[in-house]
């Protein structure tokens, strides 16, 4: 009889009598026992030694009553609710779901309290390893919400979103009475009008629960939130049941700001704009996860909560803003300088993230995509790359992610056949928007770009050694690539830099020849800044180019003075100008038969002469279809002047002797073409000058035909703006052909020779000076096979021969 009133005394204070099965109220325990009425009953169950059972049996009921009756009663409330369509009283509704959750729970939350009071005091000997109020806890989550309902998860998340809406709209109420007296609102404070969604009407509706101001139900709201809050800090069920709708409406508002705030826009921080409004936030935070909000003093525990929501919301910023940044990153960079602001966001969020993957992948299809095509001109692709170069060693100091990202664009530029010419014009300012590379060349320190590599030990102070990151490619220098500039980027794109020295010689060569007025102030600059970067050595020939201007004006003025003493019938009959070139050492020149008349010819070698009164044991070499001719067209009724080729000033002067020429008969005289003669002649029909009637016969035209329609001068590519220089084209074939001679050569001597050995003793004997440029192996395999089709050498065995016929 002792052990069974000892007993019931015990489990009917400790659980509802519903519970088990008796008669009474399932909200409290049927008549909470005294201090002294237990302690009986406990002296009884230890003599008896069941006090053991105790805490187990608690728990077994307790889950009993959770399957069979409390869960299943708070989910019928649910349910019903679920249909409710006015927002302010599905919130209700909901709370008062959870209210009669912690009614039905708090006897057994009471008798956990009083259990686990006597376990510390020594009357029970407790549950193992797993207090007692951690095992109800969990079974509190397993049971109640092991699975939920969409319709719940919505009616969570719908909750939580209005209260965070009023939270920030109330914040910003406090910040604008903080500010009254200011006369406008600043800009983040607008924004933050805009962004909690008060339409642009003005006052006639709530901005924090989006209804008619006279029916705002706003502090209810947040009531509402604070006690639903409390409940479940209660039951300890505030992140199983809030934390997932917490971290969509946090990520769905950082997302939403983030389009709206910052994307499109790179010339302004948005770094402490956000870590403010992140701070509002956690404000937001603090009152769902802390008791009282965050005015009053957290426990250690709450406080550790609410440092891993901030640090879980700053992190998912990071993220979220630099996978946004990384996705605009060609954008930013064609913008660059301008964009620098958002480069330095996203070097400071690649550096808390994990995602330098990420940007690789995103900038090199973005590059293929949108650069890396025949649509694209040359100059676009490399003033892109040198934006490139400045924004990517400003987000990656290593130079890692500049080497990774952009070694398509390297690879696609090497099979562009104008990429050299567009990158020397840049040099030279020829260019347009070539201002970077120029203002490079101009740098008061320049990248030396001599042959050698560079030491990692090379560094000033051993403690400002900086690791690489892992993605870098081993095999090249660290130094190297820190201390590269974007001129030595650019030529390494080749790997030599004998085809920029040899393209520039011919562009200096073609400018010097069509200015006609030997200034070449700006080329010796020019030449004085290359020689810093290539070496004098290599820019040898550029000097001699440019004495030969500076010789040929000294040459011309002693000749000139030379002429003013003679007797006026002794003068030639028309002043001749001379640019006299060293052959050796300037490029190629253009090849074209010109028969000049006989006057001109007559002043050409009376020239000749005066000049080899002035450098004995030399001669000149005259290039007819080369300079420039001032002359002035004297008709019936009107002068012409102007300034033509030689073949165009050739061509009217034959007309001077008689008036109409056919095209057959001027081709003979003038040893020209006749397809590239009748191109010339376009020149003088347009002007008015002559007339093709008919056609194949031309006639001066004495007096200008007032009725005559306007025609619009056609010039065809090969006229005055064509370069003096040969083409590539026949620069290759000429080369190809001097190596041609050396191998006939060395196949003479040595019978056979594998390509190998061909390549390696060209290399030696051949490929030296700037004169010759180098032929790589692939060339050279296609060269000698093309000869091995014209039977002109044969390939047997992996070596080549010549025929017994050429031996």
């Amino acid at each position: 009889m002792e052990l069974s009133a000892a007993w019931h005394t015990l489990s009917t204070g400790l659980v509802p009598a519903a519970a088990l099965g008796l008669a009474g109220p399932r909200s409290s325990v049927a008549g909470p026992p005294k201090d002294y009425d237990l302690q009986v009953a406990i002296e009884v169950l230890q003599r008896y030694d069941l006090h053991s059972v105790v805490e187990e049996w608690f728990l077994e009921v307790l889950q009993t009553d959770l399957q069979a009756n409390i869960a299943p009663e708070f989910w019928n409330c649910i349910a019903q609710y679920e249909n409710t369509a006015e927002e302010p009283q599905c919130s209700l509704l909901l709370l008062d779901a959870f209210c009669l959750l912690k009614c039905r729970l708090d006897p057994y939350l009471h008798s956990m309290d009083l259990l686990e009071k006597w376990t510390k005091a020594g009357l029970l000997l407790g549950t193992g390893s797993q207090g007692l109020q951690e095992k109800v806890y969990t079974m509190f989550r397993a049971i109640l919400f092991f699975s939920t309902t969409k319709n719940f998860q919505e009616m969570i998340q719908q909750f939580y979103s209005r209260s965070f809406k009023i939270y920030m709209r109330q914040w910003k109420r406090s910040e604008d009475k903080a500010n009254e007296g200011e006369n406008s609102m600043s800009d983040t404070e607008q924004e933050s009008e805009v962004e909690e969604g008060e339409p642009g009407g003005g006052g006639l509706q709530c901005a924090g629960c989006n209804c008619k101001k006279a029916q705002c139900w706003c502090p209810t709201a947040m009531e509402q939130f604070q006690q639903l809050n409390d409940i479940l800090r209660r039951l300890n069920l505030l992140e199983r049941v809030s934390a997932d709708a917490v971290t969509n409406i946090l990520h769905r508002m950082i997302e939403e700001r983030m389009e709206w705030r910052c994307r499109g826009e790179y010339e302004r921080s948005f770094l402490n704009e956000f870590q403010e409004w992140i701070e509002k936030v956690i404000g937001w935070l603090s009152r769902v996860f802390l008791q009282g909000g965050a005015a009053t003093h957290p426990n250690p525990e709450a406080n550790s909560t609410l440092k891993r929501w901030r640090c879980h919301v700053q992190r998912f910023f990071y993220r979220l803003y630099a996978s946004m940044r990384i996705e605009e990153l060609f954008s930013i960079i064609r913008d660059f300088p301008e964009s620098k602001p958002a480069v330095d966001d996203l070097k400071y969020c690649l550096e808390r993230t994990n995602q330098r993957q990420q940007l690789l992948s995103s900038l090199k299809g973005a590059l293929e995509m949108r650069l890396l095509h025949p649509g694209v001109n040359t100059s676009d692709i490399i003033t892109l790359y040198i934006s490139a170069i400045k924004a990517l060693r400003e987000l990656d100091p290593s130079m890692v992610i500049l080497e990774v990202a952009c070694e398509p664009i390297r690879k696609y530029l090497r099979t562009r056949e104008d990429t050299v010419r567009q990158i020397v014009a840049g040099l030279t300012g020829d260019a347009e928007g070539s201002g970077d590379l120029a203002n490079e060349l101009s740098k008061a320190d320049p990248v030396t770009l001599e042959n050698g590599q560079e030491s990692d030990d090379d560094v000033s102070q051993p403690e400002d050694w900086v690791p690489d990151p892992v993605d870098a490619d081993p095999g090249k220098s660290s130094s190297k690539r820190r201390s590269s500039d974007i001129i030595s980027l650019l030529v390494s794109i080749y790997g030599s830099k004998d085809l920029f020295i040899n393209e520039y010689r011919t562009l200096l060569a073609d400018r010097l020849l069509h200015q006609f007025n030997y200034s070449a102030e700006r080329e010796i600059r020019n030449v004085e800044l290359l020689k810093l970067r290539f070496g004098e050595a290599q820019m040898h020939y550029c000097e001699v180019m440019l004495k030969d201007m500076a010789d040929s004006r000294r040459i011309n003025t002693n000749i000139r003075d030379e002429e003013q003493k003679l007797p006026e019938e002794e003068r030639p009959p028309f002043s001749l100008v001379a640019v006299i070139l060293s052959s050796e050492f300037w490029p190629p020149l253009k090849e074209e038969k010109l028969e000049l008349p006989e006057q001109i010819k007559e002043a050409m070698e009376a020239y000749s002469k005066k000049y080899e009164k002035l450098k004995a044991m030399r001669t000149l070499n005259w290039k007819h279809h080369l300079g420039l001719v001032k002359l002035d067209v004297e008709l019936a009724d009107r002068t012409l002047s102007l300034s033509v080729s030689p073949v165009h000033a050739a061509i009217i002067l034959h007309f001077q002797s008689k008036s109409t020429w056919t095209l057959d008969e001027l081709s003979e005289v003038l040893k020209v073409p006749v397809t590239s003669l009748r191109r010339k002649m376009t020149l003088w029909l347009q002007q008015g000058v002559l007339r093709e009637d008919p056609p194949g016969t031309f006639t001066v035209i004495e007096e200008e035909q007032k009725d005559r329609a306007e025609k619009v001068v056609l010039i065809d590519s090969d006229e005055e703006g064509d370069s003096a220089m040969a083409s590539q084209a026949d620069q290759k074939e000429e080369e190809l052909q001097l190596f041609w001679t050396y191998i006939q050569a060395m196949l003479t001597n040595l019978e056979s020779l594998s390509l190998e050995r061909i390549h390696s003793m060209l290399k030696i004997f051949v490929m030296t000076g700037p004169m010759v440029t180098e032929i790589d192996i692939q060339e050279l395999q296609g060269f000698l096979q093309k000869k091995v089709r014209d039977q002109q050498l044969i390939y047997s065995g992996g070596v080549y021969r010549l025929p017994k016929s050429c031996n």
